[in-house]
Order: structure tokens, then C-alpha cells, then sequence
């Protein structure tokens, strides 16, 4: 079973006590933008066999939105975050990169 670390309360939880949200780091399109690009950002969706960027909410404890970036084949966390950064932090960038040489977030985005 999968078991998050909410950044927020503290608490490690396990799946069943968070709503899955989604892909993170998605770039939204402002007023004016057009039809395929709204289509793109509604819908189009990475399914990534490996390293995952994804959104979590706390649904059982304080309700909160966070990022967790975690391997989807082996279920390995690497660790999560607030929700209102643009980026990992550097100690989850650190345990990506030792366990993935040569990965950095600039390829990845």
C-alpha cells in the first residue's frame, strides 16, 4: 500500500486516507487562450512507467493539497510538498538524482 507523508500535518497516511489529484506542475493557459489549448490542459495527461510528479489531498486529515514525486513501477516516494511550489525542493531533487544519475528537473519538465 502506498503511504504519503503530508507536509501540512505531519502525519503519514495511506492511500485510502487521500484523494489522488492528479498530475503536478501543470501549466495552465490564461484568459484568451485557445480551444487546443484549453484541451490540452483539461486533458491531456502524462502516464508516466517511472518517476511521477503527482497531487495529493489529505482528505482524512487536514484537508490539504500537496506534491508527492514517487516512482510508479517500484512505489518508491521520494517525498512530498506544498502544493504552491513551481518545483521539488532540493532534498527531493537529491534523493532523485542519487537514485537516477543525470535526471534533473529541467529535462523533466
Amino acid at each position: 500500500m502506498l503511504t504519503l507523508d503530508c507536509p501540512y500535518c505531519g502525519l503519514a497516511k495511506d492511500e485510502t486516507e487521500l484523494s489522488y489529484g492528479g498530475e503536478a506542475h501543470l501549466k495552465r493557459h490564461g484568459p484568451g487562450s485557445s480551444a487546443a489549448e484549453m484541451e490540452e490542459y483539461l486533458f491531456t495527461r502524462e502516464n508516466p512507467k517511472g518517476l511521477h510528479f503527482e497531487r495529493w489531498r489529505c482528505s482524512a486529515g487536514c484537508g490539504k493539497w500537496f506534491h508527492a514525486a514517487r516512482c510508479t513501477v517500484t512505489m518508491e516516494v521520494f517525498g512530498t510538498y506544498a502544493a504552491q511550489t513551481f518545483e521539488p525542493p532540493a532534498e527531493i531533487k537529491k534523493a532523485i538524482t542519487a537514485k537516477r544519475p543525470g535526471w534533473t528537473w529541467r529535462n523533466f519538465q
